[in-house]
């Protein structure tokens, strides 16, 4: 059952939240936070998201996920921007066809009123898709998503071929769930976005939670593909460790591709505070540099964000 329109109950926000992670990127030296990795979704969807997670559903693992910043749409945003997060994502997926096209129609028209917003767009394995896809890339789109565990599909499909080329004869980056975490699905894993990039070698792929739990698998792809990028959301959080643990033989590579790691939290579907992802992260012991770069200037060199904050975008 959905919660009601009229009742969104919220956990309530520490006084100090917003201070915190304000002084976290402050002390860094940096004008503010990039999330690769947030969900704004039209309202009914996004509360059916919810109601999911309430009920323990298979694809969360069964395991307790409390939603932290169930709130309205205008107050997550403005939260984000009190965090000091300069630009995020309206993450959205479909989960069967002839979902994608209207979700893009709602995402084009939420980026329009949230200039904040990377304009967000996806796509499923259906006829038409290329063509949705290059309409939604001619209107702006700066991102995709692609939910392989929750859509069900193999990204492989012959029908999101031409996708996949499209978007990378334009670079634009797609934020892809194909890691088997928490639950696997029946295309989830790193050989089906492995055959992908086999035939898409310059494609922008963004692998969410670093492709959790087989962290190493997609270590490897990012190693073979130079335009393979890896986003934190989740990853190192308490809440993940005890879930799947990242392998500490593995952080050394995970350092050495510091220019391609990219802040991504979940928000606003994270069971624990926002500043606890980004202590996590400091908590690795990698450097302010590495930290730099992951939380703010892989993105904003990615996508081509202006160096002072609120100026118009390259």
């Amino acid at each position: 059952m959905s919660v009601p329109r009229t009742a969104l109950p919220t956990r309530p926000r520490p006084r100090d939240e917003t201070a915190g992670v304000r002084r976290f990127w402050q002390e860094l030296g940096l004008p503010g936070l990039v999330d690769v990795h947030t969900h704004f979704m039209p309202e009914r969807v996004l509360r059916k998201v919810w109601a999911y997670f309430d009920g323990l559903g298979p694809l969360t693992g069964g395991i307790e996920w409390p939603i932290t910043y169930r709130a309205e749409e205008a107050e997550r945003a403005a939260l984000l921007r009190a965090f000091g997060v300069r630009a995020f994502t309206s993450m959205l997926y479909p989960h069967k066809p002839g979902m994608a096209r209207w979700l893009n129609d709602w995402a084009a028209g939420f980026a329009r009123r949230t200039p904040d917003c990377l304009h967000t767009s996806t796509f499923f394995p259906e006829p038409g898709a290329a063509d949705y896809v290059r309409e939604a890339v001619e209107d702006g789109a700066r991102v995709f998503k692609a939910h392989v565990q929750v859509g069900g599909y193999d990204p492989a499909d012959e029908a999101l071929d031409a996708c996949w080329g499209l978007l990378a004869e334009a670079g634009v980056p797609v934020v892809v769930h194909c890691g088997s975490g928490p639950a696997p699905g029946k295309h989830t894993g790193p050989e089906p976005v492995a055959r992908v990039l086999a035939r898409h070698p310059r494609l922008r792929l963004v692998v969410a939670h670093l492709g959790m739990p087989e962290y190493e698998d997609f270590l490897d792809l990012a190693e073979r593909y130079a335009e393979v990028r890896l986003d934190t959301t989740m990853a190192f959080t308490d809440f993940s460790e005890r879930m799947a643990p990242f392998p500490g033989r593995a952080l050394s590579r995970l350092a050495d591709l510091g220019d391609r790691v990219l802040l991504g939290t979940d928000f606003p579907n994270i069971p624990y505070r926002y500043a606890h992802q980004l202590d996590a992260l400091a908590g690795l012991g990698l450097g302010e540099g590495w930290l730099r770069a992951v939380c703010h200037d892989n993105a904003a060199r990615l996508f081509g964000l202006p160096d002072t904050p609120g100026a118009a975008p390259v």
